[in-house]
């Protein structure tokens, strides 16, 4: 077939360890074959991060907002081993915390769904829709260590002079402490997006916080949930038969145990990424779970829900095989693709990501897959690929669908 071409360049965002890996061999085997590709290149490993001092992930958020549309592989969010191996300069933030910062918005992440790939919650008949605020608190915090006894205080001071000072605790040896935030007009655009999100794919909206215990941070999510709600979306839930409630969050995850699935599950930063780690596995391996971050300025980063293979990329090294899934990055690249041909009008595009997909899902279905959904699937006796021969047996389902 000729190449498809494209009009606008999509921002790609490499990143680090396995995930490395398996983004170039998708790229020249499912990707580069069929399309013209055209990006804007951005190196997020963290090697490059430290030789940047990070400025090159600022740089990456500030491209998406010029283009529109991002991709962007799994990227190390180093701790004090990573700082050691990597002999960094500092310990830098979370790459996804530092773009989503600035490019606001929600992280909807929903499960792949495949025959033969059963939800561990077998009561789960239908997908689950994590929608995770994506800014601000844990992962835009301040923290240090507190070495000797003493005092620490929350203190905020008004442009106008006004002082607001809180005790949090009075140490009478070494500890930690941390202070975040969060800002009304995210959690407000969080809101609109989660209800417009259920709106147009017609599923029910549920939200959960603490707001027993934190009586003012998660209560004010609740309460500008619920104005926004009452205010401007109630109306169109009941047209469209919907339903909007807000719990704590210990009484939604017990609800969404016993649930069907099909629903819309709200949940703050750090929640929404421990609740989709959870759903994904549940519904079969973090491999198998699209995200993408929807801005309300229009712009669409989409990435794999999951990090980076830290322990294949080891055996890798090695020389040794691995049978790493692919999925939730191939997934990556055709929802980038696919949304850059809906904004630019470019109809190959978008149905050349439909069919990279649907040979993706027959592929799995057709009884070849790699280890992690081997060990899991009801399938009658799996054919266990390697990383790389996974994503030729991709490339080779999607050959026929292309030639139909």
């Amino acid at each position: 077939m000729e190449k498809i071409q494209m009009t606008t360049p999509l921002v790609e965002m490499d990143g680090d360890e396995m995930t490395r890996i398996l983004w170039k061999m998708i790229k020249e085997e499912l990707l580069l074959p069929y399309i013209d590709l055209n990006t804007e290149y951005y190196d997020l490993g963290l090697v490059h991060r430290n030789e940047t001092e990070d400025q090159v992930t600022v740089d990456a958020a500030e491209a998406t907002k010029k283009y529109g549309v991002a991709v962007k592989c799994a990227t190390i969010t180093p701790n004090h081993a990573r700082m050691d191996e990597y002999e960094l300069k500092k310990m830098y933030k979370s790459p996804n915390g530092t773009i989503r910062a600035i490019l606001d918005g929600t992280v909807f992440r929903a499960p792949i769904v495949v025959k033969g790939i059963e939800p561990c919650v077998r009561n789960w008949t239908k997908p689950i829709t994590i929608a995770r605020h994506a800014y601000g608190d844990i992962y835009k915090n301040t923290e240090f260590h507190v070495e000797k006894p003493g005092k620490a205080e929350l203190v905020y001071t008004s442009e106008d002079g006004e002082e607001k000072r809180a005790l949090i605790q009075e140490f009478h040896g070494p500890g930690v402490v941390m202070g975040m935030h969060n800002m009304e007009a995210s959690i407000a655009s969080f809101a609109r997006s989660c209800f417009n999100y259920a709106l147009d794919t017609r599923q029910d909206l549920w939200f959960g916080a603490k707001d027993t215990i934190s009586k003012t941070y998660d209560a004010k999510f609740k309460e500008i949930f619920q104005r926004i709600y009452d205010e401007e979306f109630q109306d169109k839930f009941d047209a469209a038969g919907l339903t909007y409630f807000y719990s704590l969050i210990d009484d939604i995850v017990a609800r969404v145990m016993k649930s069907e699935g099909g629903f819309i599950w709200a949940c703050k930063n750090y929640d929404g990424d421990v609740m989709s780690d959870m759903v994904s596995s549940a519904f079969g391996s973090l491999a198998m779970m699209t995200s993408v971050l929807v801005s309300p300025n229009g712009y669409y980063e989409y990435e794999a829900a999951h990090g980076t293979v830290q322990r294949h990329y080891y055996r890798h090294l090695e020389g040794k095989e691995t049978s790493t899934n692919s999925v939730a990055t191939i997934f990556a690249w055709t929802g980038a693709l696919r949304k850059r041909g809906e904004l630019d009008g470019n109809e190959a595009l978008a149905a050349f990501a439909d069919k990279l997909e649907q040979a993706v899902v027959d592929t799995i279905e057709g009884g070849r897959m790699t280890k992690d959904l081997a060990v899991i699937t009801s399938l009658k006796h799996p054919k266990v690929l390697s990383s790389r021969d996974f994503i030729l047996a991709v490339r080779d389902t999607l050959e026929k669908l292309i030639e139909e």
